[in-house]
């Protein structure tokens, strides 16, 4: 029999399980949305019953009348923290969401102590609410039950991955990977370990978080429907997972993923690199093991299409965003800024509020849906130009995926705006893709994810059609529409 390979990945506003053959090309899937709750401006959380209420409804829809994979591989929103409690396996607080901002005053604060440069040279992050340090202080100074229950010893401040292991294990296994572990402020980089003195900043004990184990290692036994018993072998944030999904392993190889955010990571192999606006992360090598890898984090990417469906009503579904947007020629000098939880890389402005600019009496809602996917391919562009002038590197083609990678239009413009190639593989899901490969690495099915066949597949290619001139004069008007929100 060929073997399976089982992929989670609990994005910011669903979950999407995947089966996979041995050569990582998907033989069924399921989703299920979940809400957010936003009961302050700025405040984002999510209820981790609904998380593992999808996940049990997707493995059962996958795995019906199935036979048991040989692992299973799980990838993650990052950042997102919720206290578990170990005794009855259940989160004793909503979930603080990466995009919550209710922490910004409190990075402002440490930052004026004079913390930057310690997190920054521990973490490769910045003093920022984005990460998950500053809200699990929120969580022990306001939420009396949960600092209760850690001084008890009961408590896990668990990432999203490890309240799943958690949850599949039966409390068995409470652990996380390095990916994960690298974007809550607490875990020294170079180590790969928490560190107490990051931990006291926040008034963090480190019994109080999970187990930090190998991407591709062994997180327990998974319990899943029909009786089914799984290894669970691999572990990665979604940006990483992405990375390795892409056959991303070797130094100077990237790629950028329009999910909810966007993110380009650059794979800079056994090299810690700073660039001033990016953040040093760590990422997955080819056999498992740790590496480093510059990241550009941007916070509104498919959230903009999102936007304009649910709270604009413009369009009825996410899917008709590009030919709405090709009915018209350009944006009409219409600008979106989609700040709506502040600006991330390269400017980290907490405080920055979303804005539409530029508008006339003749704007209409295709004028508003073209600046949209402008929008995301704007800020990506910054990320690329800064990456081009800090590094040296040409960076004349970019590997994509991520649901928002599907629109033709949006990745036509970035090609245009950019200035490069963009290539996009025949299947998208390369996250789950990268969770199911580190799930077959632990497991032993190949010593070489390369060997698998979805790896050598082909890609629809965008070719750059505008002149230098063209590109500079469109990113001149987007980068004064951007300093019109800036607040640092």
């Amino acid at each position: 029999m060929n073997p399976t390979l089982l992929a989670i990945d609990a994005g910011t506003t669903g979950v999407t399980t995947l089966l996979f053959d041995a050569d990582l090309r998907p033989i069924s899937r399921a989703y299920r949305e979940f809400p957010q709750s936003f009961p302050r401006p700025g405040w984002v959380e999510h209820d981790a019953g609904d998380i593992l209420g999808a996940v049990d409804a997707t493995l059962a829809e996958v795995l019906e009348g199935r036979e048991a994979p040989v692992a299973v591989g799980i990838t993650n929103q990052r950042e997102t923290i919720f206290a578990l409690d170990l005794g009855s396996g259940q989160a004793l607080d909503s979930g603080l969401v990466w995009q919550d901002r209710r922490t910004a005053d409190r990075c402002r604060e440490l930052e004026a102590a004079g913390h930057l440069d310690l997190v920054r040279r521990k973490t490769g992050l910045v003093l920022d609410p984005y990460f998950s340090g500053s809200k699990i202080e929120w969580l022990l100074r306001n939420r009396p039950e949960v600092a209760e229950a850690a001084r008890a010893g009961r408590v896990r401040f668990c990432t999203v991955d490890a309240l799943i292991v958690h949850h599949l294990t039966r409390g068995a296994t409470c652990a996380t990977d390095p990916t994960n572990a690298s974007r809550t402020m607490l875990c020294d980089l170079d180590t790969g370990t928490w560190d107490t003195e990051l931990c006291a900043l926040f008034g963090v004990d480190v019994a109080w978080l999970p187990e930090i184990r190998p991407s591709a290692g062994d997180f327990g036994v998974a319990q899943l429907p029909g009786g089914l018993e799984v290894p669970l072998r691999g572990i990665a944030g979604d940006q990483q997972a992405a990375l390795f999904g892409q056959g991303c392993w070797e130094e100077g190889s990237f790629k950028n993923t329009y999910g909810t955010g966007c993110f380009l990571l650059l794979n800079t192999g056994d090299r810690r690199v700073a660039v001033q606006g990016l953040l040093t992360t760590l990422a997955v090598r080819r056999d498992g093991g740790r590496a480093f890898a510059l990241e550009g984090s941007l916070f509104s990417g498919g959230l903009v299409i999102q936007w304009l469906r649910d709270q604009l009503g413009i369009l009825a579904n996410a899917s008709e965003s590009e030919a709405l947007a090709r009915s018209v020629e350009d944006s009409g000098g219409v600008y979106l800024i989609p700040a709506f939880a502040g600006l991330g890389a390269p400017y980290w402005d907490p405080d920055a509020r979303a804005a539409l600019l530029g508008m006339t009496r003749g704007t209409g809602r295709a004028h508003i849906a073209r600046a949209a996917l402008e929008a995301i391919a704007y800020q990506c562009v910054e990320i690329v130009e800064l990456l081009r002038s800090e590094t040296g590197l040409a960076i004349d083609e970019l590997l994509v995926d991520g649901g928002a990678a599907a629109n033709d239009l949006l990745m036509q413009m970035q090609a245009d705006f950019a200035g490069l190639r963009v290539q996009r593989p025949a299947n998208l899901e390369t996250t789950a893709r990268g969770a199911a490969a580190l799930a077959g690495l632990g497991a032993g099915v190949w010593s070489d994810p390369g060997s698998a066949g979805a790896f050598r597949e082909g890609f629809t290619s965008f070719e750059p059609t505008l002149s230098a001139a063209d590109r500079e004069s469109a990113l001149v008007g987007w980068r004064a529409a951007v300093a019109r929100v800036r607040t640092c």
